[in-house]
């Protein structure tokens, strides 16, 4: 692969550079470097080692914890490369963590989902490739191309080395029964979900679940766990109604606060798995992490070479094409 991407350049901030390593060993091009300093007034310096004139650079950079600190590097790396006169800036943010800051729920609110998508744009990024934003909506706030991409597949190959008997797809809650119920049919499995109320930033009311769970055994989809609260919440309901054991699977964990203790040994649990869009934390052996690096690397060399990136995911997501039965094979 590398031979065709002589002119690709891939440089990565602080916030997750094994992640970067791994989508540059997959496309077979070295991962460059970048100076990051901070002058003594706290403010931050950014320079790339490695010429960027009429490159196509792709600069990663997921926006976890400090997630400030981490925005201000990708936007001076951005700042850096349109500086050294790169012919293409995609910005690659695997975990976008502004989109949950999507709607006016309250007088007087920010909408920090569209800010940082017009900050990426002046600071001038070209595209940018995601995966798995919060709320669909985000991806219309940003003024340049989107590739959002979806570790549906990658979570379901997972599963289907498993005995799935008994077993039911659970969504925590109806806003993303949607994305469990396509998981669900990459399973073959039946699907339920918990109404959900959101009291705060990590705190919760499941009233009921959607669905029989009597006698199951739970594969609970999320998008993104951060201190587990709805998790602990809905696995207290599933129990409730008879649910025998839980999986917990998400895209991206970040797992902040209390979370690696509430789930770490809750007697529901069987397994807690997610992917590496987000680093893993360092106390918890047990987590079952998937890597999503090649997903990314293939979409590198696709935009790259001005090839489709909807036909890697045909058959996962609905909205990237129809089924294909070889997928349930």
């Amino acid at each position: 692969m590398a031979k065709n991407l002589r002119d690709v350049v891939v440089f990565s901030g602080s916030a997750h550079r094994p992640l970067a390593e791994a989508i540059c060993d997959d496309l077979g091009v070295p991962l460059r470097s970048v100076e990051i300093s901070r002058f003594s007034n706290d403010c931050l310096q950014v320079q790339l080692q490695a010429n960027c004139r009429q490159r196509d650079v792709y600069i990663v950079q997921p926006l976890v914890p400090p997630t400030q600190e981490h925005l201000m590097e990708l936007l001076l790396m951005v700042d850096a490369a349109r500086g050294a006169s790169a012919a293409q800036i995609t910005a690659v943010i695997p975990h976008y963590a502004y989109a949950r800051s999507d709607k006016k729920d309250a007088s007087r609110i920010s909408l920090g989902g569209r800010l940082v998508a017009d900050l990426l744009a002046a600071a001038g990024v070209h595209r940018v490739l995601t995966m798995t934003l919060h709320s669909p909506q985000v991806h219309g706030f940003f003024s340049v191309p989107v590739d959002q991409l979806t570790a549906l597949g990658v979570l379901a190959d997972h599963f289907l080395d498993q005995d799935l008997t008994d077993a039911i797809v659970v969504s925590p809650d109806l806003g993303n029964a949607k994305t469990a119920t396509q998981f669900s049919r990459l399973l073959g499995l039946s699907v339920a979900a918990g109404n959900k109320r959101r009291l705060a930033d990590d705190r919760v009311v499941i009233d009921s679940i959607v669905g029989d769970v009597h006698g199951k055994r739970a594969i609970v989809l999320d998008d993104e766990i951060a201190t587990g609260g709805s998790i602990v919440e809905l696995l207290d309901r599933l129990a409730d109604e008879g649910c025998t054991s839980a999986a917990v699977a998400c895209t991206h964990g970040l797992f902040v606060g209390k979370a690696v203790d509430r789930l770490r040994q809750h007697p529901m649990i069987s397994e807690v798995v997610t992917t590496d869009t987000v680093p893993p934390p360092r106390d918890w052996p047990e987590l079952q992490v998937l890597t999503v690096a090649n997903l990314f690397a293939q979409t590198i060399a696709r935009v790259h070479a001005g090839k489709s990136v909807s036909s890697m995911f045909d058959g996962v997501d609905p909205a990237f094409g129809p089924p294909q039965p070889k997928l349930f094979g």
